[in-house]
């Protein structure tokens, strides 16, 4: 029944492609038409908090930023100013950094509200009645150097002022290599202009202010996008070009090749901004995988279709030869590719559902197009030629017995008639050992696999103005942060507890918790360097006597922490002066609250995670771990897990489909098990390659595990589909795979090299996430193909040994 189904299903797609051509073009068309309507409905997001959606942690630190955000802290958009030098301590380096806040406070379009600055701070420390900056600039220049150290050294142990100057500050000199300023503007101010306005005004100085802010950060952030765009879809069409004229070597077909590609990619982001999808980094990725299926199929149709034309055979009886056979062939492999992209709608991170959704609905455009539309064009093109003599090009498919490639391809035929068994022990030790390695990769997650890199690669710094990239500088200016300054949330975790809090235990088990802390938690004295309600408690009771007398009273174990009438002191703190300062670790309701821990700075994600959780636990209230490092923690682990559930349930429902579909094809589900061995091979290689190439499994390389039984099995498909005609035929192993790799192994060597310029062109992309994805599916496209022609044919030849009879 689900032969003659799928007999009756054949015929009728033949009948269309071969008899009713023009039908079926104008149709695809028309789609084709209606998709370039969606795509001027698509929306740009590049927002990498969209990977932290609902994961645990993010949530947590959602609530502390709700819940603790300080009463007086404004909405206010700010920009940092940055003043590098030998010594911005210097009486003349305080002067230079005035002068700039005043320019900037004077010139109407910056928008400016206020500024704030050491130099600032120093001015009126001289002369506490200078208010303005006219007046600090002032009070500066009536000072000498003598007086401005002096002055500095009063101010050193001021928390707020040594916080805005780098770590090698020196108050006994005094002397600091920088120092951060800001400016507050109005709050409906364009960030981005205003930022880069400001970014102009102090490059046109010495280059002492650098410039820094959210507006510069999106900006560039955006930016990164369009400019790895606009170089890998030159390079993707030149080199696909080049690629398709030497597999075509036809005009004709080649134009055709390349009209049905950008038809799949029309239709796929057509489709995408009908459903409402953003368009995120990632979404970069999925043009070049259409490519290298579309390719895939384009070679195989065009090579399949001339191998029946240089036998005689008329057009029509040609197609609907190579249609019955590929269409067969490109519906395996389409629902192997989709199952390999759809697999990742699995995870629990947002951008890589919707990442392989989309990429699962364009193979199956891909395959509308590649499987019907093109072949139905070529009908109707050689038709058209032979009925108006146009001249004819080359006609021979690739990989013929007589030439040099066809000589080599049937290698792994050859070898694995010789040792199968050996050839397959072979495979299986290195597959092991792969996979043992693969267990090192990094799962790091950071912000700045995002950004593009500090220093733009020489290539793309020459690309011609067109595709001349953007300047970028916000990574340079967050890695000088970060190395010079206090680098705050990065070396805090935040244990956010939900109450109640008024509880006579819950504070002593907080200081408890602080006593003996995991390693990577800072300690003074033996005890967690932290930040919580207790700090508060302890400065309120150094100001108030009877707030102290308060506290004493009702700390029984002597620890310094109320642990009866807890709520009772808590009702006095939050009435007194340092209600302001409580609310920032407590809710009002006390019904939460958040202690703050430093960590150690060189300690790793996985491990600060782990003793955050371990101190969290400690606490007798239920408690989240959050802040940055275990907000990326998490999604590391999401990442991995995602990876790893999507690589499973990629093997199994492949492996399953492949035998369901060979079980109704040729009643030998087996098969389908043979298929499935070189991407096994495979997966696991590309796996222990990764960490060898120190490339790490982040959310993109994370898809390509999965993503390689989908592309990979195109490979292996096409050969056991033609095998197991072939053999059908002649009933013997050996003799149809020398005939299925002559055949079908030069199409497949030439969709190898189309692919590899697709895939190698992400390579080029300015954001190092995207670079190393296009390298990983580079490795992979080549792992793929090695094992189709040297893994696959002794498996087959194995299996004809053991149920081809």
């Amino acid at each position: 029944m689900g032969d003659g189904l799928l007999q009756r299903t054949l015929g009728a797609l033949t009948y269309w492609i071969t008899d009713r051509p023009k039908a079926v073009i104008v149709a695809f068309l028309l789609l084709t038409a209606l998709f370039v309507g969606g795509l001027g409905q698509i929306e740009m997001d590049e927002d990498i908090d969209t990977f932290a959606d609902g994961v645990p942690a993010q949530e947590a630190s959602d609530a502390v930023d709700k819940e603790f955000e300080p009463p007086f802290e404004s909405d206010a958009p700010t920009t940092q100013l940055i003043q590098r030098g030998e010594n911005v301590l210097t009486r003349d380096a305080l002067l230079r950094l005035l002068e700039f806040q005043q320019h900037v406070e004077q010139q109407d379009e910056f928008r400016v509200t206020e500024t704030a600055s050491t130099a600032q701070a120093v001015a009126q420390s001289i002369d506490p009645t200078a208010s303005t900056l006219d007046e600090q600039i002032r009070a500066l220049e009536r000072t000498d150097d003598g007086t401005v150290r002096e002055t500095v050294r009063d101010l050193a142990d001021e928390p707020s002022f040594a916080a805005s100057l780098s770590e090698d500050f020196s108050p006994q000199d005094p002397s600091a290599s920088a120092t951060v300023a800001t400016a507050t503007h109005e709050s409906d101010t364009n960030t981005q202009d205003v930022q880069f306005e400001l970014q102009d005004v102090a490059d046109s100085a010495d280059g002492e202010i650098v410039v820094f802010g959210g507006g510069i950060f999106d900006a560039e952030f955006e930016n990164v996008i369009e400019d790895s765009l606009g170089i890998i879809i030159p390079v993707v069409i030149v080199l696909i070009l080049i690629f398709l004229i030497v597999a075509y070597r036809d005009p004709f077909d080649l134009v055709l090749g390349l009209v049905a590609l950008v038809m799949a990619v029309i239709w796929t982001f057509g489709f995408t901004g009908y459903a409402g999808i953003p368009f995120t980094m990632m979404m970069i990725a999925i043009p070049p995988l259409l490519l290298a299926v579309g390719i895939d199929f384009g070679i195989h149709a065009v090579n399949r279709y001339r191998e029946e034309r240089i036998t005689g055979s008329s057009i029509k009886n040609s197609m609907e030869d190579a249609a019955e056979q590929l269409l067969v062939a490109f519906f395996i492999v389409t629902g192997t590719t989709v199952i390999g992209f759809g697999a990742n709608v699995t995870s629990d991170l947002g951008p890589i559902r919707e990442f392989g959704f989309v990429a699962s609905v364009g193979i199956i455009f891909t395959f509308l197009i590649f499987g019907i539309f093109l072949p139905a064009v070529k009908v109707w093109l050689d038709r058209l030629r032979r009925r108006h003599d146009l001249p004819s090009f080359s006609t021979s498919p690739l990989g013929s017995e007589d030439s040099a490639l066809g000589r080599y391809l049937p290698a792994g035929a050859h070898l694995g008639k010789r040792a199968p068994i050996a050839m397959l022990l072979i495979a299986l030790l290195v597959t092991g050992g792969a996979g043992a390695y693969a267990t090192t990769v990094d799962t790091t997650f950071e912000e700045e696999d995002f950004l593009p890199p500090e220093e733009i690669p020489g290539y793309i710094e020459a690309a011609p103005e067109p595709l001349a990239p953007s300047e970028y500088t916000a990574t340079e200016t967050i890695t000088y942060l970060d190395d010079n300054f206090e680098s705050g949330e990065d070396d805090q975790v935040t244990v956010y507890v939900e109450g109640p809090i008024y509880e006579d235990h819950v504070l002593e088990s907080v200081y408890r918790a602080g006593e003996d802390p995991p390693s990577t938690i800072v300690t003074e004295d033996s005890v967690a360097d932290s930040e919580s309600i207790i700090d508060v408690m302890h400065d309120h009771a150094d100001q108030d006597e009877e707030f102290a007398h308060l506290l004493a009273a009702n700390d029984m174990s002597n620890t310094g922490v109320p642990d009866r009438n807890v709520g009772h002191v808590l009702d006095q703190l939050l009435q007194s002066d340092s209600r302001e300062a409580a609310l920032e670790y407590i809710t009002e309701d006390q019904r939460s609250m958040r202690v703050i821990y430093t960590v150690e700075a060189g300690a790793t994600q996985e491990e600060v995670t782990g003793d955050a959780e371990e101190l969290a636990s400690d606490f007798r209230l239920e408690t989240t771990p959050t802040g940055d490092i275990v907000v990326f923690h998490e999604i590391s682990d999401l990442i991995f897990e995602s990876s790893m559930l999507s690589l499973a349930l990629a093997l199994v429902l492949t492996a399953v489909f492949l035998m369901v579909i060979y079980h109704v094809l040729e009643g030998r589900a087996s098969l389908g098990i043979a298929n499935l061995v070189p991407i096994v091979v495979t997966v696991a290689v590309l796996g222990g390659t990764m960490p060898l190439f120190d490339l790490p499994l982040n959310a993109l390389t994370g898809t390509a595990l999965s993503i390689t039984i989908g592309i990979g099995v195109a490979y292996s498909v096409h050969v056991t589909h033609r095998f197991i005609d072939e053999f059908n035929e002649c009933g013997d192993g050996y003799t149809a795979l020398v005939t299925t790799m002559q055949g079908t192994g030069g199409a497949l060597t030439g969709s190898m090299l189309t692919t590899l310029g697709g895939a190698g062109s992400l390579i080029l992309a300015i954001t190092p996430i995207i670079g190393q994805f296009g390298l990983v599916m580079v490795i992979s496209v080549i792992y793929s193909y090695l094992m189709a022609i040297i893994v696959l044919p002794p498996t087959l030849l194995v299996w004809e040994r053991v149920c081809g009879s």
